[in-house]
């Protein structure tokens, strides 16, 4: 597999040949960041672990240049933090027993202006040789611009694709901004109970972010179990832990829909939601 930047790498933990590494994957995360994918993701990564039939493939677009550092990495150059995200990203992947983790090494800069770029490229070849059933990625309704760049390429390089060999579903996950505003009947429920050790061991995987100053792990359980108990007001808990997940599976097997309305259309029904239960209790 060749790519745009001549920094990208290609991992594959078990050392399986790069093509049999790519086309046994069945789950595929998509993140901008190092550490994205163990996040946003771990349903996917859950689903194929210690299995023989079904395998999670890893991207990260991102070259880790512009990560938080305080403490121990506090004067780490961006050169340096390349290397030590890289490095995490691997050790994330052998934990997670991943099938293969790419890491594409572009600045958030560039992708951030998306648009039929080398980021598009590069995901194409990917998405084209491991076919996989589920891709997870970042949300249209996230605040973060380099994780909107990553899925505004991810589109363009799925709608790239013959139909018949596009993902059977596209899910945009929550990271920065969650989705629990979303209308019920729309949010994607991934439970990711039952496997609090192997959370913890990813989350933890990722010590530059937890030394530089960023909580992630803390912030990420708190949020699975903050999930899980506000999901039913008037039922008890039925999942312990749970992410959140916006179906983009329209967007990805038909070109016409546009993403800015497909979203905006979840943020009007949540603000007449939000209407109409104001305007009963005040008018009685």
């Amino acid at each position: 597999m060749k790519f745009h930047n001549p920094s990208a790498s290609f991992y594959v933990p078990d050392n399986m040949p790069e093509p049999e590494a790519l086309s046994r994957v069945t789950h595929l995360g998509v993140g901008a960041h190092h550490d994205d994918l163990e996040f946003m993701a771990f349903h996917g990564i859950l689903q194929c672990y210690q299995r023989s039939d079904q395998w999670f493939g890893g991207i990260t677009c991102t070259d880790g240049a512009g990560s938080a550092r305080t403490g121990p990495y506090i004067n780490y150059t961006d050169d340096q933090m390349k290397v030590v995200r890289r490095e995490e990203q691997e050790h994330a992947a052998r934990v997670g027993q991943y099938s293969f983790v790419a890491q594409l090494a572009y600045p958030s800069s560039a992708v951030k202006q998306t648009q039929g770029g080398g980021l598009t490229g590069d995901l194409g070849a990917l998405l084209s040789a491991t076919t996989a059933d589920v891709v997870y990625t970042h949300n249209p309704a996230d605040k973060h611009e380099t994780h909107l760049g990553v899925l505004v390429s991810v589109l363009e390089a799925i709608r790239a694709l013959p139909p018949d060999r596009r993902p059977a579903r596209l899910l945009g996950c929550e990271v920065w901004r969650d989705l629990d505003w979303m209308p019920d009947d729309a949010k994607v429920v991934l439970d990711v109970s039952g496997a609090d050790a192997l959370a913890e061991k990813l989350n933890n995987v990722f010590a530059s972010q937890i030394a530089g100053g960023k909580r992630y792990d803390l912030a990420v359980e708190g949020r699975r179990r903050a999930n899980a108990t506000f999901l039913a007001s008037h039922a008890t808990d039925a999942i312990e832990k749970v992410w959140l997940a916006m179906d983009l599976t329209p967007l990805a097997q038909d070109a016409s829909p546009d993403v800015v309305d497909f979203t905006t259309d979840f943020i009007d029904r949540f603000r007449e939601d939000v209407r109409v239960k104001l305007l009963k209790r005040i008018k009685g």
